[in-house]
Order: structure tokens, then C-alpha cells, then sequence
């Protein structure tokens, strides 16, 4: 157990060499938070006997309650591994689907991430989203398969079974791993090839095409998991335990005699030692031989497990002894057998000592930063690093070297913005008395208590209460911070010197701080990285928005950046502001520190006024923006928000903007309408944030509408078949044609619709007619809009800029190339009568000048958004899955069994509007097996039509005239339409007669 000062961690700071900045990502209740906690006991922050029960990382009242991580929150931590000392800055990051935007924000300020699977539950939908996270972000991975005492406890398996049930769940992060490797090396491929297209190379030889090409060539074991390479290790954190293999083989290489480097290789794997040989040989079998991994480590787990659960004291005492362990009277007489498990394994085979090391081994510093990933992240939208400016470009050598010179300019990214309690700050912190301070407050405590017996005595002096008033009014003016220390010092250590009268006095003294302006306001802490040079207190620094161009910059200002940031003229997207204070972040607490060298991450306050959610701050402006965070959740639940008492309605608007800052998945809206409107990402996010704007941000009362759910239109083409799945014969064209000319009598005045659908329409001033048309584009189109999206943005910003007449944005070679290839693919799919040259015509794409939609193409049928929710749990329970499923309109897509367990996974779509509550329902439904997880999955047209009414002889057969039975597409329109004040056709009561009571006859 190490405990560090301050001044310790300064100094481990700036050896960038020995500075690791690792994340741990994982499912939901997979054990994050527990082997964070166990990392933390390491460096005495907690006790080890309260790690996994303290959850010290979730500091939130909410996470405790429920039990789930809802931010991620950074500690750094020491540790020393032969003769060097190592700075570990570790972040807790949310499994939750709900607040997968956290891990974003922390996976962008890594180096490295620990996977955190669950020994039972195996891979499961988040791990997958997390490791393709990281995959993104180019950082490094280790593995920590978690719970392996699950496997004993509670499914029994024997040591034999739980090795062949982790292979498995090797086999399946590797797949995971080799998916994530293809797709990139394919895509790498594919862009070579369209590059060559449209270079055609000078040489014009015979050209043999190789499906091969770029799969075989590329070297990606380092790429998979396992525990001969070190990067894998076997963990039970709430009981305190975890090894690698590595500690095994040292054992092992002394008792039997056989090589550390051969142990290494065999002890994961199927091979067995011959004890009498002294050779290890590949398994046979036939044989029913133990492979080396289960004889060797697993059976000694196992027995040491079921001698303390069998309460077998002999045998525990042995075992003890055999491993030279101490064990505490208090955990060897203790009932539950987990204390005693704890007792044994942590100090056998210490879970912090084998993550750790995994992590300073296996882990890259901040200097091994690879020059991919920096390209990566200064290259944004559709740009490459050959077409960023040569100053620009320059930069990339100092994220390589990541040097703490003064020449070396100073490079900060801010991934998150998080709030924290005024007082919770350094600054406003209490600080403990001083000796001659107590000293003095001793003194003026006896003098009080004379002159109370004195006046009782009716001998009151006047001499020393005029030393009390003087020594009373000086401590006030000096230290009006030391108060709330003041009742803890002086009754705590002279309680015997006060009667009760002078305890009263002394605590109303001690407990009333002088206000201060603004105590409960929150502050906004910037959650940092710093990626080069060394961030000082009181520095200047440019602050760079997301769409701020360096290009822009260096025309204004050709000669250099001689000028103070001050004097500089202003550019748009930047501004100037001063590092007032940087913290040291230690999960709940924050620490002061005057500068933080590069690769550390830090706090920085101050800057609540320059940065929303995320920005790149850089001593120079030639630095690009960083490329925006790539979120995995989108948000899609809305509600609208107002104060209970309209007078409050400020407070609402001001907490708002501070939750809009505080959250960084979050969205705010004022519609129209004048709703103020609040976009999340799921119901459990929903309820966080409606907390914090209750008791943090807003702090009054508030009501919130139903959920908002998002629609949209579009246009399909006329069924071959009615709703009876009778084929639509002439007839029942003629009845559909006379229903849309009675539709048609309903249109406004002054517009006329034809035959064909072109509306046209005159402006009220009579100066303009408009006629539109709306097509529905071919879905390759579509696709294809999609796809470029990115590319599209481009070309909106080159277009914009010219318009207004600042020939600032540079096209570069590869950008024109890619806008000539997309120009050639919709040219290609757009053909024939209908659409000839559509695409020379095309003036804006939509919606928000980027969908995929064209301008001569409006969209409009009625679309609904679909979740998708993969839900755990035991087979017997799925039946009453199903049922709550096909109650909620929804669809199973897949379902799987989990080997090796009970555990049933089902993959399921259902509408938006109807999953509101579908947590709850599932739960209750299945006494709490179940644990669904719903994320956004797409859009999907609702086949029924919100118009329909029966047309056929079949369709009046089967519904009826009224065709009363409930319509799903206009149940939701006629919801939208309440909601927005709209006339609903709707009868509420038909043939409404008296009713009568049986208490009164009327």
C-alpha cells in the first residue's frame, strides 16, 4: 500500500516516459467501478475491506442508489515495479448504453484502454460497442476477464469446464478484434484503388487483380488477446484477486525446473507436462490428460475455494502455510466465507499487482503516441494531413515527441465539460488550524469562561474582555475560510474545558462562515488532456472551435505570430482567454497544482465561458481543430420542459444552458412553438438529467411534458394489394381514385394539384408562383447521400465561403477528387427520362443542407424511429419476453443461447413510442431476470396508412364500415397533432346516453 502526497505525483508528472493514461470500458455491471476500487486500495485512498462495496468512483447520490456508473471520472495513481515508479491516470467510464457518450470523451484523452468482460456473460452488446470505440480512436487494448468466481460459486463449473468456457470467450473478443482489422484494411484497400482510378499509373502493363492484397500482407497479431502475449488477465475483483500467467510461470519455473520462456508459451493452451520426463507435450486427448493452465493454477483456485466454503479449517490452515500468508484473527474467525477468500487470495495473488503491471507492460506512454492517430485527429470532415497548411503539418512532430521545452507549443484538448460544487474547489476548501491558531482559540475559550463565572459572581473585570474582543475580531479578518474547522479542532481535542453554555457559544462561532458571493453556484471544470508542451497557471491561450480554420488564420496574419493574442485581429471560431487554475483530478477530490507537463490529463477551471462541450486549445493558431468525438448512443428521447410558476421561467433557461454544458450527449431546443425541449439518449439519461436540473442547475420545479417522438415523412409507392392481401383490381382503383378526388376538394384556395402531383401555389403578394414536385429517389441514391454526408458538409462550407466572398477554404486535390467521384456516382444511378441532368440542377441537399434528400426532391409517407434492444436472460423467462414484445409492436430479430449457461440473449426491434416503460414492464414481467439495453437502431416506414378506410368488398367484410379497429399510424399522428394544438378527427363518445348510479336515481 502506497500512500502519496502532492508533491509525489508532481514530480512522477513529468516523466512522460512512465506516465500511463489507461480508461476502463466494459458492459454494464461487468465490474468496472469494483476493479477501480481495487486499483485505488492499492495507493491507501480506501481501505482494501471496502473495495467494490465503497464504489468510490461514483460520487454521484443517483450512481449509488442505482448502482451504475453515469460518468467518467479520472484518479492518478502510483505504483512501483522494479525500481521504477509509474503515474497511472485511470478513468471509470459508464457501461450503460444511455451514457456511451462518456466513454467517448475518455477514450479520446487514452492511450490505452482495460476491456472488462464478465467470466458468465461473456461478450455481450456494449463490450462490443467499446472495443469498436477504441478501435476508432486507435488506442490500445488490454483484456480483464472479471468474475471468474462466478464461475465457481454460482454455475459449478469444474476447472476443466471453466477453461474450455474462457477459451471461448477469448475466441469470441478475438473475432470481435479480426472483424475490426478486415473492415479497416478492406477500406485502406478500397481507397488505394479508387486513388489509382482516378492517377492511372504511367505503367501500362498487364494488371493480374489479387483478392488477397493487403490481408495476408499485414502482420495483426498483436492485434488479439491473449494470455501468452500478457496482454490477459484472469480476475475476481470483489474478492480481491487476479494473476496472469507471468506470475505462474516464475513460480513454476523454480519448483519444477523448466523455463520461464517455455512456461510462458504453454501455460495457455492445450499442452500437459510429463511430471516424470519433466517435458511439456502437446494434449493428447485420448489420454484424458489436464491441459497445464487448469492442473497448475485453476485446481489450486478451485480447492482453496472449496475448502473455505466447506468451512474445512485443516486444510485452510495448510493452505495458508504452503503460501507463507498472514491472516488476521478477525477474517480467520469471520462467518462469511467471502472475508476469508478476500483475506487469502488478495494477498496470494494481489489484483492491483497484476493489473498493473499488465498496464505499465503492455500500454503505451504518451510518447508512443502513433503518427495514424495524430493525422487522424487533426484532419477533420473530408480533409487530409497533405492538404493541411506546412505550419500545421509542422505540429505533428511535436505530438510525436510530446516535449516539455518552453519552444514547444502547448496543445490541450477538452473532451467534456463536468460540474462541481463551488465549495467543493481547492480554494474554498477549510483548512486546518495551526498550532499557534488553536493555541490562540484555547485562549480566548478560558477567558470567556472567567468572564462567565465572573459576571455570575456579579466580578465582572473589564480588562480581559477587552483582549477577547481584540483577539476575536483579528481571526475574522484573516481567515474567514478556517471556520467550519473550528468547532471539529476546538471541541473535539478541549471538550473537557466547556461547560454546555460555552459549547453553544463556541459552535455558533465556529459553523457561521462569513457568505460568500455565489457559494452554491456550480463550477465547470474542463475534463483535459495536455498532447504537448507544458500547461502553466495564468497562461494565454487560444481556444478553438469546432469549426475554426488555421487556412483563415495564416491569410490574415502572413507575417508570423510575433503579436501578443491579444493584438491579434479577430478570426472567426477563436478566441483568447487565461488558465486560471489546473487541477489534479483525484476521483471525488481535486487538487491545486501550479503547472501540468505534457501527456497528463488534468482539470482546468475558467473556462466556462470559452468552451461549450469540447475544444482544442493551442498556444499556436496554426493548430487545426481536433476531429469531433464520435458518439455511439444518438439522442432521440425529447420531452418539453417549463417551471411550475411561469415567473421562474429565467431560472429554467439559465439551468438549461449550464445542463447543455454540463452533459455532453445532451441536447437543448426552444421549437417554434416556444417549447423548450431537452434531447437524450434514453429514459435512465433522461431521469439524470432532469435531476440536475431540478437540484443542481435550475433548483425549482418543473414539469415535463410526455415524450416528444421524433416522425418523419416520405413518399411510397400505391400497394398492389389491400389490407385483406387481396390483389387491388380496377374497380377498387376507381373507388381509390374517386376517395382522392373527394381529398382533393378539401385543398386549399389557391392551390392546384394535377394528375401527376406537381403543386403549384402563388405567394399571398401575388409576385411569385411555385410549383414542386415530390419524387422518391432511387435507394441506391439514397445510400449513397448517406455515405458522403461527410463530403456533402465539404462542400456546403467551399460553397458558402464563396458566396460571401472569402476565397479562404483551399480545395484540395484528393477533396476534388472525392467530389468528382461522388458527382460520377449519382450521375450513374440517376438515368433515364425522368431524371436527366438532375444532377447539374441540384441546388441544395436536405435536410440541414447535408441529408439525403435533393433540392428538386422534397421527401414526405410516415416513418417512426425503431430502437434496438438486445436483453439478457434466463431461457425460461423468454416466453414473457415475447408477449411484452408483441404487445409493444416489436419484432425478434435473433435469439442465442449462451453456452456453457442459462443465459438467453434476444435481439428485438420495437417503436420509439412504445419502449417508453419497456425497462420497467420487462422486469416486472420476469421478476428481474431480464435487463434489457435499447439503443437507436434506424427509421422504418409503419406499413399501415394514418387515411385508410375500406375500399373493397373483402375490406368491408373483414373491418367493418368504420373500420374501428385501432390504426398504428394514426394513433401516432393524431398523438403528434394533440400535442401541437391540431384539430384531431376524432370522435370521442358515439349514441351517448343517461347514465344512472345506484346511490341516486335521476
Amino acid at each position: 500500500m502506497v500512500l502519496n502526497s502532492l508533491d509525489k505525483m508532481i514530480q512522477l508528472q513529468k516523466n512522460t516516459a512512465n506516465i500511463r493514461n489507461i480508461c476502463v470500458l466494459a458492459h454494464v455491471d461487468h465490474g468496472k467501478t469494483t476493479l477501480a476500487d481495487c486499483l485505488i486500495s492499492s495507493n491507501g485512498i480506501i481501505s482494501s475491506r471496502l473495495a467494490g462495496k465503497l464504489r468510490y468512483m461514483d460520487s454521484r447520490e443517483d450512481e449509488q442508489i442505482r448502482g451504475i456508473t453515469m460518468k467518467s471520472s479520472a484518479i492518478s495513481l502510483h505504483y512501483a515495479k522494479d525500481s521504477e515508479e509509474y503515474l497511472i491516470n485511470l478513468i471509470d467510464s459508464p457501461g450503460h448504453v444511455d451514457f456511451s457518450s462518456e466513454v467517448s470523451t475518455a477514450v479520446r484523452i487514452c492511450d490505452g484502454c482495460i476491456i472488462v468482460v464478465d467470466a458468465v456473460e461473456g461478450v455481450c452488446p456494449q463490450t462490443q460497442a467499446v472495443l469498436r470505440q477504441a478501435w476508432l480512436e486507435n488506442i490500445r487494448p488490454v483484456l480483464v476477464i472479471n468474475k471468474i468466481d462466478r464461475l465457481i460459486v454460482e454455475l459449478k463449473f469444474t476447472p476443466q469446464e471453466a477453461y474450455s468456457h474462457l477459451k471461448n470467450i477469448l475466441e469470441q473478443i478475438n473475432a470481435l478484434t479480426g472483424t475490426l482489422f478486415t473492415s479497416k484494411v478492406l477500406e485502406e484497400r478500397a481507397e488505394r484503388d479508387t486513388e489509382s482510378q482516378v492517377n492511372p499509373n504511367s505503367e501500362q502493363g498487364e494488371q493480374v487483380y489479387d483478392w488477397s492484397t493487403g490481408l495476408e500482407d499485414t502482420d495483426d497479431s498483436h492485434l488479439y488477446f491473449s494470455p501468452e502475449q500478457g496482454n490477459v488477465v484472469f480476475t475476481s475483483a470483489i474478492d480481491g484477486w487476479g494473476f496472469g500467467i507471468e506470475h505462474f510461470a516464475k513460480i513454476y519455473s523454480k519448483k519444477i525446473g523448466i523455463k520461464k520462456e517455455v512456461l510462458l508459451k504453454t501455460l495457455w493452451g492445450d499442452y500437459y507436462i510429463n511430471m516424470k520426463a519433466k517435458k511439456i507435450m502437446k494434449v493428447d486427448q485420448a489420454k484424458g490428460k489436464k491441459p497445464l493452465f487448469v492442473q497448475l493454477i485453476l485446481e489450486n483456485i478451485w480447492s482453496l475455494y472449496d475448502a473455505v466454503l466447506k468451512k474445512d479449517k485443516e486444510k485452510i490452515d495448510k493452505i495458508v502455510t504452503s503460501l507463507g500468508l498472514k491472516i488476521g484473527v478477525r477474517e480467520a474467525r469471520h462467518s462469511d466465507p467471502k472475508v476469508q477468500i478476500n483475506a487469502i487470495c488478495s494477498q496470494w495473488l494481489p489484483i492491483s499487482h497484476a493489473v498493473l503491471s499488465m498496464v505499465c507492460q503492455k500500454l503505451p506512454s504518451p510518447l508512443d503516441i502513433t503518427a495514424e492517430r495524430v493525422e487522424k485527429l487533426l484532419c477533420t470532415g473530408s480533409q487530409t494531413f497533405d492538404s493541411l497548411p506546412l505550419e500545421t503539418q509542422a505540429l505533428k512532430a511535436a505530438f510525436m515527441k510530446c516535449g516539455s521545452e518552453d519552444t514547444a507549443p502547448v496543445i490541450i484538448f477538452v473532451s467534456k465539460m463536468f460540474a462541481v460544487d463551488a465549495k467543493a474547489l481547492p480554494q474554498n476548501k477549510p483548512r486546518p488550524l495551526t498550532q499557534e491558531e488553536i493555541a490562540q482559540r484555547r485562549e480566548r475559550a478560558r477567558q470567556r469562561h472567567a468572564e462567565k463565572l465572573a459576571a455570575a459572581q456579579g466580578q465582572a473585570p473589564l480588562e480581559p474582555t477587552q483582549e477577547a474582543s481584540v483577539l476575536e475580531t483579528s481571526p475574522q479578518r484573516e481567515e474567514p475560510r478556517g471556520r467550519s474547522w473550528i468547532k471539529e479542532s476546538i471541541l473535539g481535542i478541549y471538550y473537557p474545558l466547556f461547560l454546555a453554555g460555552d459549547e453553544q457559544q463556541v459552535e455558533s462561532m465556529a459553523t457561521n462562515p462569513v457568505p460568500q458571493e455565489g457559494s452554491n453556484q456550480e463550477s465547470f471544470i474542463a475534463f483535459a488532456r495536455v498532447f504537448s508542451g507544458v500547461a502553466r497557471r495564468g497562461e494565454k491561450i487560444f481556444v478553438l472551435g469546432p469549426k475554426y480554420s488555421p487556412i483563415e488564420f495564416l491569410q490574415r496574419v502572413p507575417l508570423g505570430f510575433s503579436a501578443p493574442p491579444d493584438d491579434l485581429p479577430p478570426v472567426p471560431h477563436m478566441a483568447c482567454c487565461t488558465l486560471e487554475n489546473l487541477y489534479l483530478l483525484m476521483g471525488r477530490e481535486l487538487e491545486d497544482l501550479e503547472e501540468v507537463p505534457p501527456g497528463n490529463v488534468l482539470g482546468i477551471g475558467g473556462l466556462q465561458d470559452f468552451v461549450l462541450k469540447s475544444a482544442t486549445l493551442c498556444s499556436l493558431p496554426s493548430c487545426p481543430p481536433f476531429i469531433p468525438l464520435n458518439f455511439e448512443a444518438t439522442p432521440i428521447v425529447r420531452v418539453a420542459v417549463e417551471p411550475k410558476h411561469p415567473s421562474e421561467m429565467p431560472q429554467l433557461v439559465k439551468g438549461m444552458k449550464l445542463l447543455n454544458q454540463a452533459d455532453p450527449c445532451v441536447q437543448i431546443l426552444i421549437q417554434e412553438t416556444g417549447e423548450h425541449v431537452l434531447v437524450t439518449a434514453g429514459e435512465v439519461h433522461l431521469q439524470r438529467c432532469l435531476d440536475d436540473l431540478k437540484e443542481r442547475f435550475a433548483k425549482i420545479h418543473i414539469s415535463v411534458s410526455e415524450p416528444i417522438i421524433p416522425f418523419r415523412e416520405t413518399i411510397t409507392k400505391p400497394p398492389k394489394v389491400d389490407m385483406v392481401n387481396e390483389e387491388i383490381g380496377k374497380q377498387q382503383k376507381v373507388a381509390v381514385i374517386h376517395q382522392t378526388k373527394e381529398d382533393q376538394s378539401k385543398i386549399p384556395e389557391g392551390i392546384q394539384v394535377d394528375s401527376d402531383g406537381l403543386i403549384t401555389m402563388t405567394t399571398p403578394n401575388k409576385l411569385a408562383t411555385l410549383s414542386v414536385r415530390a419524387v422518391p429517389l432511387p435507394e441506391e441514391v439514397t445510400q449513397i447521400l448517406e455515405e458522403n454526408s461527410d463530403l456533402i458538409r465539404s462542400m456546403e462550407l467551399l460553397t458558402s465561403s464563396l458566396n460571401e466572398g472569402k476565397n479562404t477554404q483551399m480545395i484540395h486535390q484528393k477533396t476534388q477528387e472525392k467530389i468528382w467521384e461522388f458527382k460520377g456516382k449519382l450521375e450513374q444511378h440517376l438515368t433515364g427520362r425522368k431524371w436527366r441532368n438532375t444532377v447539374d440542377q441540384i441546388w441544395s441537399f436536405g435536410p440541414r443542407k447535408c441529408g439525403p434528400n435533393i433540392l428538386v426532391n422534397k421527401s414526405e409517407d410516415f416513418q417512426n424511429s425503431v430502437w434496438i434492444g438486445p436483453t439478457g436472460r434466463s431461457s425460461k423467462e423468454a416466453s414473457r419476453v415475447y408477449a411484452v414484445l408483441s404487445k409493444r409492436e416489436g419484432r425478434v430479430l435473433q435469439e442465442e443461447m449462451k453456452e456453457g449457461t442459462d443465459m438467453f440473449i434476444i435481439k428485438a426491434v420495437l417503436p420509439v413510442a412504445e419502449s417508453f416503460g419497456f425497462a420497467d414492464e420487462i422486469r416486472k414481467r420476469t421478476s428481474g431476470l431480464a435487463s434489457p439495453q435499447l439503443v437507436f437502431s434506424h427509421w422504418e416506414v409503419i406499413p399501415s396508412d394514418p387515411f385508410w378506410v375500406p375500399t373493397t368488398e373483402e375490406e368491408y367484410l373483414h373491418f367493418g364500415e368504420k373500420a374501428d379497429s385501432e390504426n398504428q399510424a394514426r394513433k401516432y399522428m393524431n398523438a403528434v397533432r394533440k400535442r401541437k394544438g391540431l384539430y384531431v378527427e376524432e370522435k370521442i363518445v358515439e349514441h351517448a346516453e343517461k347514465q344512472r348510479t345506484l346511490s341516486k336515481n335521476k
